[in-house]
């Protein structure tokens, strides 16, 4: 059969939608933009300096797409240096060399802010000079933002370590630094940086306006104060993840510095995967591609797939420890067991140096959007804004300090929508609220997100965060939110008020916790108070820093502080030829812990002064080892100052439960009683803290006589005593109200629940006042409870029993009510009755 010119032009438009189906998978790009400028042939000289033909980077991925407003820039800038391709605006060198790379990774081109080549654009000690061409405040905030400096980190580990404690003072960094342009954020509204500026003024302990590099380990106080240790294990242990350093060459846990940290994608193996041929595909260390990761616009081109904005991926090769709230996020958490076994029989590969099992991933991890797709969720940066994560450019001490953000910005309350509540809400701090004075919206963004991001379309406006700033991807239209993602994706935000109206709750649970019955909830409970699914729990954490014999470890602070004119740190060198010597610290750290929980985490106050879920923050269980090999402290916990944190003159225990926002968010809460009835949540520890509470004496498991004395001379610990610790871990306080152990040491509202709130929460006592009669008790009780089993009454389940209750309570609220007035009215007509009756018979 032949076909005519006629029919294969009637043919051609299904053969092209053909096309376009075969090749989606391939491309997933939101259809709202087209697939990106990528090919390296579109660079404005592809055939001269470092793009020549056939030589060096010939076949490398741009920077951004060509048609990109960032990409013509780069282009102007390196047009002006000889090189229109824009290299040498990021890197320097000599663009014209296109033979000897030894030559061509040499020096500046004139005009250049550059005196050398540099291979690592993005690090914190030359972007001043690249990034800092366009982005000078971010530069600035990101130096003093709490990612570079740790300085809450590093008070938290000296919290638990007693003599060399700063208290709540954040003294210590891993850098020098101080802010010179003051008090004022460089980003914000007006009315953030007023907030702000109250809020540094009221707790200047996190706020701090220098730091100092913390200290090393002097050895030789180590017997005189053993204390010094933690000074070791804060450098070789806790500091490797700030943005000053490259990172752990682990799976997992490489990624770039400074701006690259986030900016530039990694893969966990740290392998490339672009196109550039001079790059080693099995050297690990590496960028997966050579593209910047940012917002929707800046699209990522790999492997034939596109994406956008910064995958969780790249938050979580840091926000893998601690908290843990990036593999949270995800619905991982830590166990040492590498199950189930891989398809070659071995255990599951490392992930962040441990291995996981799969819990539950939070809500906003995979989420519907709004053309129906199932798999994408809410990005960290869809959340998290620039002030956020790059910081405001001054320098803070702790996470609080820093996030701006509440569920209800968003989710609003159950009567009222975002805009209706007033700046502050849910970040109150013990502050009083004008409840009477909305938030409002705005249509104005921020000049940083103007220019930088993605300028979405403003509809009825865009909402405000808790202290003020714009969200520029969260936008009202109507009674409706919506949440446009970096992903490309866009979500419908439920609001709760919504939600009420429509009395659309998602179960009856939902309603009594929400809306106007229990107004506590939303004024006391943090949002993920209830709705936390589970939080990731490590219980104890043992410490060993040994000194003996020739025991080193890599010293991140150190490392960080030896940097060079191109980009590099000494750790980041790891790959030269010959290598060089990263900084290094005598000693070694090792941790261990008492036991894993991920369900239902006890309950505290954070520093907000709300009801949250606390995690063992830093329950430091210490043990040191000097250099003759000889132990100098054994399982030690140490104290806090006199009169700290409810310890008395000897001081509170420095183990510390830390506040969190576990981000393990469930649409189905909590149940009641995993509050209000569970010894746990309330403080008292599991079954009321009657467990693990023969630490102080120690185990021993040998052979003993009737009176429990060992009768061999072999014997050994099986579990060494830890002599200050004469309660679970979890307990935070006994029924006679004693605190047993610090809960946060950032703010002043930071504690246990107190008093009144522990006894106004217990509901345990509400079965008792039944099940003390029902149904062996009172003959009543007896009868009904027979009565009840014969007939098929006797409730088999949970919802049975509401019902019962609820039957119960209803018909005896009607007696209660109407019961006296019948009775009364009754004695009444039969008064009365009486009366006519003996006025008849007289």
């Amino acid at each position: 059969m032949q076909l005519s010119v006629r029919k294969i032009s009637l043919l051609y438009p299904f053969l092209l939608l053909a096309f376009v189906l075969l090749l989606y998978p391939v491309f997933p790009v939101s259809a709202a933009y087209p697939v990106p400028e990528m090919d390296p042939k579109g660079y404005p000289a592809p055939n001269t300096g470092c793009l020549a033909p056939g030589k060096c980077h010939a076949e490398i991925e741009p920077i951004r797409a060509h048609n990109s407003e960032m990409a013509k820039q780069i282009y102007d800038l390196g047009a002006k240096l000889g090189d229109p391709n824009g290299c040498v605006v990021c890197h320097g060198g000599n663009p014209t060399e296109e033979k000897e790379a030894k030559i061509a990774h040499t020096g500046a081109p004139d005009g250049s802010p550059l005196d050398t080549f540099v291979l690592h654009s993005g690090s914190v000690w030359v972007n001043e000079k690249i990034c800092g061409q366009c982005h000078k405040d971010w530069v600035y905030a990101q130096y003093r933002s709490i990612m570079q400096t740790e300085a809450g980190k590093i008070q938290g580990a000296l919290w638990g370590w007693g003599p060399v404690s700063t208290g709540y003072a954040k003294k210590y960094g891993n850098y020098d630094v101080d802010d010179p342009d003051g008090p004022d954020p460089v980003f914000g509204t007006k009315e953030y940086k007023e907030y702000t500026k109250a809020l540094m003024q009221a707790h200047p302990n996190n706020f701090p306006v220098k730091l100092e590099q913390v200290p090393k380990t002097n050895v030789e106080m180590l017997k005189e104060n053993p204390a010094e240790a933690i000074y070791t294990y804060i450098r070789t242990d806790c500091q490797r993840c700030h943005v000053g350093v490259k990172g752990r060459d682990k799976r997992g846990d490489f990624r770039g510095m400074g701006c690259a940290a986030c900016h530039i994608p990694y893969n966990n193996a740290g392998l490339y995967e672009g196109n550039d041929q001079t790059v080693k595909r099995d050297e690990t260390g590496h960028s997966m591609v050579h593209s910047i990761q940012s917002t929707r616009e800046a699209k990522v081109v790999v492997n034939n797939m596109v994406y956008s904005g910064i995958p969780h991926e790249t938050c979580v090769s840091c926000h893998n420890r601690g908290k843990r709230i990036g593999v949270s996020f995800q619905g991982l958490m830590e166990f040492p067991y590498g199950s189930p076994f891989a398809a070659d029989g071995q255990k599951q590969p490392q992930l962040h140096t441990k291995v996981y099992q799969f819990i539950k991933d939070d809500t906003h991890h995979k989420l519907k959007s709004r053309d129906g797709n199932p798999e994408g969720g809410l990005l960290c940066q869809d959340c998290h804004a620039t002030t956020s994560l790059h910081g405001n450019g001054n320098i803070t001490g702790t996470l609080l300090a820093n996030v701006e953000i509440e569920c209800s910005d968003c989710h609003g309350t159950a009567t009222q929508y975002p805009w209706e509540l007033p700046l502050g809400w849910g970040d109150e701090f013990g502050r009083k609220l004008d409840v009477n004075k909305p938030r409002g919206l705005t249509t104005e963004l921020l000049e940083n997100q103007q220019k930088f991001g993605t300028a979405y379309p403003v509809k009825d406006g865009y909402l405000l965060t808790a202290r003020g700033n714009p969200f520029g991807n969260v936008v009202r239209e109507g009674d409706k939110v919506t949440v446009h993602s970096a992903s490309g994706l866009d979500f419908e935000v439920p609001t709760l008020k919504s939600l009420n109206l429509q009395n659309k709750w998602q179960n009856k649970e939902a309603a009594v916790a929400a809306k106007i019955r229990t107004p506590g909830h939303l004024e006391k409970i943090e949002c993920y108070g209830c709705h936390s699914g589970w939080a990731p729990q490590c219980y104890g954490c043992h410490v060993k820093v040994d000194f003996s014999g020739d025991k080193t470890a890599t010293d991140w602070v150190a490392a960080g502080n030896t940097h060079f004119p191109d980009g590099h740190t000494a750790e980041s060198m790891r790959n030269a030829k010959p290598p060089v010597a990263p900084g290094v610290a005598f000693g070694k750290t090792s941790e261990n812990r008492s036991y894993l929980r991920w369900e239902n985490p006890v309950l505290g106050l954070n520093g907000e002064g709300r009801v949250s879920p606390i995690v063992p923050g830093c329950q430091q269980i210490t043990t040191v080892v000097g250099p003759d090999g000889q132990t100098i402290i054994h399982n030690k916990i140490w104290r806090t100052s006199p009169d700290a944190e409810g310890g008395g003159s000897q001081g509170q225990r420095g183990t510390d439960m830390a506040p969190a926002a576990p981000h393990t968010v469930d649409r189905q809460a909590r149940e009641c009683t995993s509050c209000h009835a569970t010894s746990k949540a309330l403080g008292y520890g599991t079954h009321d803290g009657r467990y693990l509470q023969q630490y102080t004496k120690g185990i021993y498991v040998d052979i003993m006589n009737e009176k429990g004395e060992l009768v061999t001379r072999t014997a050994k610990f099986q579990i060494s005593p830890i002599p200050d610790l004469p309660m679970d871990l979890d307990q935070l306080v006994t029924r006679e109200g004693e605190q047993l152990q610090t809960v946060g040491h950032h703010w002043p509202l930071d504690g246990p629940l107190t008093k009144d709130m522990r006894d106004n929460m217990e509901r345990v006592g509400v079965c008792l006042s039944c099940h003390k009669d029902v149904p062996t008790g009172k003959f009543a009780y007896r009868v009904l409870s027979r009565a009840g089993s014969v007939v098929g009454l006797i409730p088999k389940s949970d919802k049975e029993h509401q019902k019962l209750i609820g039957r119960a309570l209803y018909l005896a609220a009607n007696v209660e009510v109407f019961g006296g007035i019948v009775f009364v009215s009754a004695v009444v007509f039969l008064g009365l009755y009486l009366l006519v009756r003996r006025k008849k018979k007289t």
